[in-house]
């Protein structure tokens, strides 16, 4: 499946929560959940003005997995932006409807393409040292792992580490 990046706009909002609410019980398996209220609409509403706005201050940019269908297949933000240095964290998210068919690599790839005209020559990305399908896609594209972090967080009733990573383009 061939997928394309589509920088998030205001009249994704319903489709966006749609997609959240369809692959919530999913996401809650590998990140902590956000909790009932993010899916309301009117909350869901105003925390994508949010992201839209800090999208125009240029702190960060959003954006939709989109199929040949137009339909919204996963997520990816590029946060924290330091345009002083250069440097970004990056974060993604795959339907579960999608996943194993490559479509994360093909997304990070893609922002890896554009991110010397984002003015971005790092990036940073951390994981769970559990979640080994995104660390596949992560060193798949070229990043390297950094460090583990030593503390443990408790995830769903288990305890693990972060591992972080670092590409550099």
């Amino acid at each position: 499946m061939q997928i394309k990046l589509e920088k998030l706009q205001a009249a994704d909002s319903e489709a966006l929560r749609q997609f959240e609410i369809k692959n919530r019980k999913f996401f809650e398996e590998m990140v902590p959940s956000r909790g009932n209220a993010y899916y309301k609409r009117e909350v869901f509403e105003q925390l994508h003005l949010n992201l839209l706005n800090e999208q125009n201050t240029g702190n960060a940019v959003f954006y939709l997995m989109k199929n040949e269908e137009e339909s919204i297949v996963g997520r990816l933000n590029l946060i924290d932006m330091d345009k002083t240095n250069e440097m970004a964290h990056l974060g993604y998210r795959v339907g579960q409807n999608y996943i194993g068919q490559g479509i994360a690599s093909q997304a990070v790839q893609l922002l890896l393409e554009a991110a010397p005209d984002l003015n971005i020559r790092q990036i940073q990305a951390k994981t769970t040292e559990t979640n080994l399908a995104s660390q596949k896609v992560l060193e798949k594209s070229g990043f390297s792992q950094v460090e583990e972090m030593d503390e443990e967080i408790d995830f769903n009733g288990e305890q693990v580490k972060f591992v972080h990573y670092i590409w550099e383009g």
